[in-house]
């Protein structure tokens, strides 16, 4: 049984940085794409960034190029996202999910068979 569990949420002022892991049980992390998804109150779910299995290739929402930062390390079946520059508009809960096969990634929902319970994050002066 696959689980994972996210950590690193709280409260950060505006420009403010934060590192969340999320982290795969019950099975190896090289066999999942990982993906960030967040939601914002009264909002849909978003994709946030995502990486592969394979060569580590990622994608980023257009509003996160260049703040955020998607990375793995399977010996440590962690994937962490770094994300810097945070504005209030990133307040959401942010949730980790992980797709089978693995060999794409991509911010679409139905792709990923295995989702964390999320983690908080609040963007506040």
């Amino acid at each position: 049984q696959v689980q994972i569990v996210e950590s690193g949420g709280g409260l950060v002022q505006p420009g403010g940085s934060l590192q969340l892991s999320c982290v795969v049980s019950g099975s190896p992390l090289d066999y999942y794409a990982i993906a960030w998804f967040r939601q914002a109150p009264g909002k849909e779910r978003e994709g946030v960034s995502c990486i592969t299995r394979s060569h580590g290739s990622t994608y980023y929402r257009d509003s996160m190029k260049g703040r955020f930062t998607i990375s793995r390390d399977n010996a440590k079946n962690t994937v962490y996202l770094q994300m810097n520059s945070l504005k209030p508009e990133d307040t959401a809960i942010y949730y980790c999910a992980a797709a089978q096969g693995g060999y794409y990634c991509g911010p679409v929902e139905h792709e990923y068979d295995y989702w964390g319970q999320g983690t908080q994050v609040t963007v506040s002066s």
